[in-house]
């Protein structure tokens, strides 16, 4: 094994290390203090917002729209409740934008890797874009393209599909007990079919209900039901994303560190560097269907910054591949007609090659 071929595994090892470790703290942190924000701005009063202002309020929608998903749920099914709360157009279309591309996390992601001015840049573009690209499609028409069926309100029924916010109208109550009665059964929370107590019940999102025993002074058995801390509850959902998205993010790290130990520089430099003005919509093409969530993005493109690849070109890939996917525009089908998913398309790779040359000229 030669000195050169050990060097450059030092460097990627160091690398994967370094970055495993920054952006796992980051992550958690910022999802928990995202889960304290969502204990008392649920989907139900997101949804509520948005319904009520009738087209008006695009900077509120794409504000709300920055912390979601809630309770594991995508964008496309809350989507489709704003689309049945007979929600605006506009904000729904720049909830829709603005969702996946102004997540806390990836926010967070930019500031640690890198640095404040991309950060803000990057949020400011979304931001501005999302908004204007849902004004125009509703002052255009474009809720003509909805299909009829996605209005259509569900049937409703018990599963364990439902939000968060559903596990609060099903929570079991205390039991009371009197001499001579029978203790009442304790309510099961919404995914257990059973009437039977368990010794520590979760409900559908996670959390822990403890079912406590008591003998009352009639000798008779108290069952009381003593929900679980607020903080640990949120802790619990914080570390159930984590291990969701921990695949995605050691894939991405892994990548990106064996790009930066063992890729040469003027390879990366030579085909997306600066100056070559191909880079930024090849990026941004290959980011849509490259299906990889921004949290692997965001690590492999510090890689290839480091490299020699242009910042510009990064911006560019970053939101094509956080603003849709293959997988997106396949759900989104059941929304919308051909006409409003080419306009969809239209506004995230216009998104990502215009911030790509903006960030060019403004800071190349």
């Amino acid at each position: 094994m030669s000195p050169e071929f050990v060097n450059m595994f030092k460097e990627a090892a160091g690398m994967f290390l370094f970055l495993a470790a920054e952006l796992t703290v980051l992550f958690l942190v910022i999802s928990y203090l995202v889960g304290v924000l969502q204990e008392f701005l649920t989907p139900e009063k997101i949804q509520s917002i948005l319904s009520s202002r009738n087209g008006k309020g695009y900077f509120i929608a794409a504000l709300l729209g920055s912390i979601t998903p809630f309770c594991s749920c995508s964008t496309i099914p809350f989507l489709k409740g704003l689309l049945r709360a007979r929600a605006g157009f506009g904000p729904m279309m720049v909830f829709l934008f603005a969702s996946p591309l102004l997540n806390p996390v990836i926010i967070g992601l930019f500031v640690v890797t890198f640095g404040v001015q991309v950060a803000v840049f990057y949020f400011a573009v979304a931001l501005a874009v999302s908004v204007i690209a849902g004004y125009v499609l509703e002052k255009l028409g474009f809720e003509r393209y909805v299909r009829e069926e996605a209005y259509q309100v569900a049937e409703s029924g018990s599963s364990c599909g439902t939000s968060c916010s559903d596990s609060a109208s099903n929570k079991a109550p205390k039991a009371a007990s009197t001499c001579g009665s029978k203790p009442e059964p304790v309510a099961t929370s919404c995914c257990s079919a059973a009437p039977k107590p368990e010794p520590v019940a979760s409900s559908c999102c996670g959390s822990k209900e403890e079912v406590e025993v008591e003998i009352s002074g009639c000798g008779e058995a108290v069952m009381t039901v003593k929900e679980e801390s607020r903080w640990v509850r949120i802790w619990h959902s914080t570390w159930k994303d984590f291990k969701q998205v921990l695949p995605y993010l050691m894939l991405g790290i892994l990548i990106g560190s064996f790009i930066y130990g063992f890729i040469p520089t003027d390879l990366i430099a030579k085909y997306a560097g600066e100056g070559m003005w191909y880079a930024i919509p090849v990026a941004a093409v290959i980011g849509i269907p490259l299906y990889i969530r921004a949290e692997a993005v965001i690590p492999l493109s510090a890689a290839l910054v480091k490299k020699g690849m242009a910042m510009g070109s990064v911006m560019a890939l970053i939101i094509g591949s956080a603003g849709a996917s293959l997988t997106e525009v396949i759900l989104l089908k059941s929304i919308f007609k051909n006409q409003m998913i080419a306009a969809f398309l239209a506004v995230i790779l216009g998104m990502a090659i215009g911030a790509g040359y903006m960030y060019t000229y403004l800071f190349g």
